[in-house]
This record gives C-alpha cells, sequence and structure tokens, in this order.
C-alpha cells in the first residue's frame, strides 16, 4: 500500500525529532541536572511541559510502555530536577545535538514551514501535543526546528493512542499487532518498554484468542484492525497537511529528506529503532 502523504510527512521529519532520544546531549544533560539513569531523562524530558505529573497520566499518554517502567521514574525525577530546568537543559541539548550532526546548513524556510503545520494542529483529547505547543518558541532556528517537530510528531502520536484505543487495543496490544506486521521485533521493543514475559505472553493469547494474530503473524482480522488504526492515525494527523497544502508539503519533504538522511548517516538516530523510525 502507498504511504499516505500524512506518514510521507513523519517519515521525513521523524528523525529530526528522534535525535532527543539517541544522541549524546540530552543523555548528558539530563544527567548534569540531576535525573537518575537514561529512562529517568526519558520520561522526565518527554513530560517535562506538563509539570510535576505522576506516573498514571504519563503511562496513559505515552501508551505502550509498562506501568511499573514509568513508575520507577516518576514522580521521583521531579525530588531531582523541576520540570522548567529538565525542558531548558532538553531544547538546549537537543539543539546542540542538531548544530554537530547537520552542520551550518539553513533551517530557516522548514521552520516557517513547520510552524505553519503546528499552527493548525487540533488539540482536543491530545495532552501531549497540546502541552508541547504551550513551550514558549525559541528565537534559535535548530531550537525552534526540533519544538516543531516535538509538536508535530506528538499530535500525530495523541492521535495513533485514539485510534488504537477506538479499535479496542490496549497499549502492548498495539505494540504486538506492529510486531506482527514485521515492522520490528521483540528483542528490539520489549526492553525498551518494559513489559515482563508474563505479560508479553498474556497479552499474546489474547490476541490470539480474539483471532487478530496466529503463527504466521497478523490474521486477516487482525490485519484490517491495522490498516483502521493506520488510516485513522492519518485522517487525525490531516489538519496540518491542510494548512500546508500539496506544495507545501512537497517542500517540507523536499527540505527535511536530506536533514534526516543526515541525522541517520552520522549516527544520530539507529535505523531501526523501537518506535519505527526509517530512513526517507
Amino acid at each position: 500500500m502507498k504511504p499516505s502523504p500524512a506518514r510521507n510527512l513523519w517519515t521525513a521529519t521523524e528523525p529530526l525529532h528522534a535525535v532527543v532520544y539517541f544522541a549524546p546531549e540530552p543523555a548528558a544533560a539530563a544527567k548534569d541536572v540531576g535525573l537518575r539513569g537514561w529512562w529517568m531523562g526519558y520520561f522526565a524530558g518527554r513530560a517535562a511541559p506538563l509539570g510535576p505529573i505522576g506516573p498514571e497520566p504519563v503511562t496513559s499518554m505515552f501508551f505502550g510502555f509498562a506501568p511499573g517502567m514509568v513508575a520507577r521514574a516518576l514522580p521521583d525525577a521531579w525530588t531531582f530536577a523541576s520540570p522548567d530546568d529538565v525542558l531548558r537543559t532538553r531544547v538546549e541539548a537537543v539543539e546542540a545535538a542538531l548544530a554537530r550532526l547537520l552542520g551550518p546548513d539553513t533551517v530557516d524556510e522548514l521552520v516557517t514551514l513547520l510552524e505553519q503545520a503546528v499552527a493548525a494542529c487540533h488539540f482536543d483529547a491530545r495532552p501531549l501535543a497540546a502541552a508541547w505547543s504551550a513551550v514558549p518558541r525559541p528565537d534559535r532556528p535548530l531550537a525552534r526546528l526540533w519544538l516543531a517537530t516535538a509538536v508535530l510528531r506528538e499530535h500525530r502520536g495523541d492521535g495513533h493512542v485514539l485510534a488504537a484505543v477506538a479499535s479496542g487495543l490496549t497499549g502492548l496490544e498495539t505494540t504486538l499487532t506492529h510486531l506482527a506486521t514485521g515492522a520490528t521485533t521483540r528483542e528490539q521493543v520489549q526492553r525498551a518498554r518494559g513489559w515482563t514475559d508474563e505479560e508479553w505472553s498474556a497479552a499474546t493469547a489474547n490476541l490470539v484468542d480474539r483471532g487478530l494474530i496466529d503463527a504466521g503473524g497478523l490474521t486477516p482480522a487482525g490485519a484490517e484492525i491495522r490498516r483502521t488504526v493506520e488510516e485513522t492515525t492519518d485522517r487525525l494527523a490531516a489538519a496540518p497537511l491542510e494548512a500546508l497544502g500539496p506544495e507545501g508539503v512537497d517542500r517540507v519533504l523536499e527540505l527535511a529528506t536530506p536533514l534526516s538522511r543526515r541525522v541517520i548517516d552520522r549516527g544520530g538516530v539507529p535505523i531501526p529503532n523501537p518506535m519505527g523510525a526509517k530512513r526517507p
């Protein structure tokens, strides 16, 4: 099936955002500000615009993580560093990472287009994207670039959660049906999401009982659910594309694709990875 324009936009821009999860600068910044361990930095950094939030709403919004994994990081993170300090140092660190990976290329036009797309986002029932949209816009181009990609990816991600829940899938079940497409592997995902073997097996058995997966992967019914989830995700992510128009979307792809390739080729984002970002 041919990728949709919404999927193409995500593929072209996600590596520019995903630097925050793989480059050394954000991890070092989280450590320097007082956070304990990489995963505490991940959960606190991604949730920082929401304030000193606890594990239950973060588990709900992040959707694919085991509750116990989130609870090991939050709310303890806020005893070591404030959300404001975590957010400030995170943006500064990813800006430094992008400067190192991208070099001196001008990104002003791409930033303008992405911020135009962000301005068109709808945030109803999208708490994570709404929180990131409220972060004050920096005056530095690479920081603005990253913040725009953060809002757009969380906007799409919140919509993906809505689509999966509407299709009757839990976070782990959504992950398992994604794995059943062959897009990634259990080894790449299970440890990164914190699920025990027992939880993994129980969710797998439930999907088998529902006729959604079998030993060969997705059943026809499972493939239909995955198609529905992906199509709904794209539909819920349509507003930014409509604001850009076809020519604007094409221009974003033209500008972002070589930058994302450079990030990947220079080691900023590994391929494959748990979130499924690809080399555009």
